[in-house]
């Protein structure tokens, strides 16, 4: 369990949350305009997945209807406002020679690498070219599910019945990764299976790991993570760290 799991612990071992309120809304707003944007223009969630999931999560965060509509109408109209939003990914390298993926949704490229760059050279960190660590993570769909008393075992059986393509015990939940073109379709079939979905999305799986073996080295990684996580044009982090299960119920 790497990378994902283990920051995802952490956050709800300490109660940190993922953004501030205001600025969780502007990135959900953004990631709905986007969605909207890169569906053609579709506003139809039931016909434009990545909308659908960018408006679950909008959902799980309480924002507001009136925020949601109008982050699809920005959606439809973004040459009107004179805005232009893009999906760029910055690779890195955090402490102790971990890989960094870092998805951005932003309107000026050229802030955002500065920003980013900034933050990685304060925090031990530093910025690579394109090509640098993509590599290392697979593109997937991650289906997280409660456990309701489940075994490992019994997760794999249904995570099988459904067509999924591997399990993890993800702490609190059990992650349930599929192909990213079958995400709705394995999601729709646990669902069915009365099983109890927290969330679904698209992710980048580490297919290689980096160990970290003492607390300092896992504390500076957290606190990077944390710092990119709050910048205003980052939507998500990925990275590839591996962290014993001791020193995590240290931190």
């Amino acid at each position: 369990m790497s990378g994902h799991s283990k920051w995802s612990q952490i956050k709800r071992q300490k109660g940190i949350l993922d953004v501030k309120r205001g600025a969780a809304f502007t990135k959900l707003g953004n990631s709905i305009s986007i969605s909207v944007r890169d569906g053609g223009g579709t506003s139809d969630p039931e016909s434009n997945f990545k909308l659908r999931l960018a408006i679950d999560k909008a959902r799980q965060a309480n924002m507001p209807k009136e925020n949601i509509q109008r982050a699809i109408d920005k959606g439809m109209r973004k040459g009107l406002e004179g805005l232009v939003l893009e999906n760029v990914t910055y690779e890195g390298f955090g402490p102790g020679g971990t890989a960094l993926l870092i998805e951005t949704i932003t309107d000026n490229k050229q802030r955002t690498l500065g920003t980013l760059r900034g933050l990685l050279d304060k925090r031990g960190g530093r910025i690579g070219s394109a090509g640098a660590v993509s590599f290392m993570f697979n593109a997937m769909g991650l289906i997280n599910i409660l456990k309701d008393g489940k075994s490992l075992d019994d997760a794999l059986l249904i995570a099988a019945d459904s067509g999924a393509e591997d399990v993890e015990d993800g702490g609190d939940f059990f992650e349930i990764y599929t192909k990213p073109e079958e995400l709705n379709l394995v999601k729709t079939k646990l669902i069915s299976a009365g099983v109890k979905v927290q969330d679904a999305e698209l992710f980048r799986k580490a297919n290689t790991v980096v160990n970290i073996s003492n607390k300092d080295q896992a504390q500076k990684i957290f606190a990077l993570l944390e710092l990119l996580e709050d910048s205003d044009d980052v939507h998500k982090v990925y990275s590839n760290f591996d962290i014993d299960q001791s020193i995590l119920n240290t931190l």
